[in-house]
């Protein structure tokens, strides 16, 4: 057979560079001298409502990270129904001590129950500062209001999420549904809760900001 040379063989090679920098381990990741213990503190979305545990956000995006060389370990406090009231009332129970950071998914049941966007503002806000008492870092994934609500409450709510971020220096993904919201096949029935899919391109769209996350946990 003849030996192949020239400009096939440099685009081999640089496949070859391609595919195997996609494998490899992200430098925060080799900066880890311990398994990182996070929390997804949320609502329905972060519990996984309507599908098997595999398939709910913290253990998608676990096994996600853990395929880029991150030793770490995502809690699921999810919980279907909660507001960003009952995610403060049950801060303290749901974020035990020895957690490393915590990703805060709250304010869509606010939201659909058209709750006065000051009071998800100030639930968020303090669940912020009181995790930040602990030393136990936060990053926000933050919603947007159904555009039929009027540009009113669209605008108050908007701007909780980056408005706090920005306040607390907090790493925000701006939109937990970005690339879900509003696309039937991958919701279920009720519109409003992905489908394993559904949370398979979450966890692909979140996945470098949490990526950026854990390098500000590796880094304290």
């Amino acid at each position: 057979m003849k030996r192949q040379s020239g400009p096939f063989m440099t685009i081999i090679f640089a496949c070859a560079l391609v595919f195997t920098a996609l494998l490899a381990p992200s430098s925060a990741a080799l900066a880890q001298e311990k398994t990182l213990k996070l929390v997804a503190l949320g609502d329905s979305l972060t519990a996984g409502y309507g599908l098997p545990e595999a398939a709910a956000f913290p253990v998608v995006l676990e096994k996600a990270l853990k395929a880029k060389g991150y030793k770490v370990e995502i809690a699921n406090a999810g919980v279907s129904g909660d507001t960003s009231s009952g995610g403060l009332d049950r801060l303290d129970w749901s974020i035990p001590d020895g957690t490393d950071g915590v990703i805060v998914e709250l304010g869509a049941n606010d939201m659909l129950r058209g709750l006065d966007p000051a009071g998800t503002r100030k639930n968020i806000e303090t669940i912020v500062e009181r995790l930040k008492a602990r030393n136990i870092p936060v990053m926000l994934a933050g919603m947007y209001a159904s555009r039929n609500l009027g540009e009113a409450y669209i605008q108050k709510f908007d701007t909780i999420y980056s408005d706090i971020a920005k306040k607390h220096d907090l790493v925000l993904y701006p939109f937990f549904l970005d690339g879900v919201a509003g696309e039937r096949s991958l919701n279920l029935p009720d519109g409003l809760h992905p489908t394993a899919k559904g949370v398979e391109i979450i966890v692909e769209r979140i996945l470098p900001t949490v990526e950026s996350f854990l390098a500000r946990l590796t880094q304290r």
